[in-house]
């Protein structure tokens, strides 16, 4: 069992275990959150997973997103 939440990053495309109806297996991550968005590779659909659903249909990753960087803003961040 994983030790904590899966790491996921925006443009990550994952492949999931069973096709959407139009034939596609793989996914393009679109949004992150406590649920996931994803857009399908064949069709442009977008649908809402909770985290946990997506990690119990995650076949595997195709490729990776690049890691977002998180900058400070507001008072006291470095100009």
């Amino acid at each position: 069992m994983p030790d904590g939440p899966l790491e996921l990053y925006i443009g990550d495309v994952v492949r999931l275990r069973k096709p959407h109806p139009c034939g596609s297996t793989d996914w393009t991550v679109v949004r992150l959150g406590a649920d996931i968005g994803l857009r399908c590779h064949g069709c442009e659909h977008k649908v809402l997973l909770p985290r946990r659903t997506l990690e119990r249909r995650l076949k595997q990753f195709v490729s990776r997103g690049e890691p977002r960087v998180d900058t400070p803003t507001g008072p006291g961040a470095a100009a």
